[in-house]
């Protein structure tokens, strides 16, 4: 699991109130519940807003920068489920990096691409949209925009195959069963723990979840078993309604909005490069 650090409590608590701001007040005693300092979140506080990752909102509140929130609306795009998607055609996007932007792949490894050549990264072409809407996602996400971003058809056999083995599909169809069991239990005890109990427990586990669909490859159907990804999105879906409740009382007591229920690392374990 990515460590709970006071980056990523702060970030992914300012993300479930997309956009709308809450005072320090309330990101100490969170940090509290998870052993974290109120020394070392408000030092923390400082170097995302000095590096442009927040915005002060008035005496002591905060809310996501307009840069980190390009990030964030990526990471709540799993609520979209397969919507996403048209049917696979066999055909490819590609993205070409040259040498000295080679070090600018967060957005690839975000939405799916995996690397087949030096420099050559491919994904299926199966996203509503096709090129266009992947290179403006790529584009928007921070890739440099003298990548080159296109569509690939007529792979020789090999090669078609070779480019639908980058992907552990196996893998994949196992972490979708296992963090269904997972969500579906938890869910079913929430309600029975105290209030800090159910806050860290919906925070960590939804969060960890979160994480693994907003990085999923969104594969075609004849890569990989769509219905047990499908079953996670649902289950998700529901666990973040209880997760809301659980926090409903906390976020009130600080005046702060909330949408969705914050998720233990997951803006920051995605997030670009500060």
């Amino acid at each position: 699991m990515h460590p709970l650090t006071p980056k990523s409590l702060v970030l992914d608590i300012l993300s479930s109130v997309r956009g709308q701001s809450v005072p320090i007040s309330a990101l100490v005693e969170a940090a509290n519940l998870f052993g974290l300092g109120e020394n070392s979140l408000r030092v923390t506080v400082t170097r995302l807003h000095t590096a442009g990752r927040l915005e002060r909102a008035g005496r002591g509140r905060y809310r996501l920068s307009g840069r980190s929130l390009a990030v964030d609306e990526q990471v709540r795009a799993w609520r979209s489920g397969d919507n996403r998607l048209r049917a696979w055609k066999q055909r490819w996007l590609g993205v070409h990096l040259d040498a000295e932007d080679a070090a600018d792949r967060s957005p690839l490894s975000l939405l799916g691409f995996e690397p087949y050549r030096p420099g050559l990264y491919v994904r299926p072409d199966n996203w509503s949209g096709g090129v266009d809407r992947a290179r403006e996602e790529l584009i928007r996400l921070g890739l440099p925009q003298t990548a080159l971003v296109c569509a690939l058809s007529g792979l020789s056999p090999a090669d078609h195959a070779a480019a639908c083995a980058l992907w552990d599909t196996g893998k994949l169809e196992h972490e979708y069963s296992e963090a269904h069991t997972a969500l579906v239990t938890s869910e079913a005890q929430l309600r029975s723990l105290s209030e800090a109990d159910a806050m860290v427990e919906s925070f960590l586990l939804g969060g960890r979840v979160i994480r693994q669909l907003a990085l999923d490859p969104l594969l075609p159907e004849e890569l990989v078993a769509a219905a047990p990804r499908r079953a996670l999105t649902r289950a998700l879906r529901s666990y973040d309604r209880a997760g809301r409740s659980a926090w409903a009382s906390f976020m009130a007591r600080h005046g702060a909005p909330h949408s969705q229920t914050p998720k233990h690392g997951a803006s920051e374990r995605i997030s670009l490069s500060a």
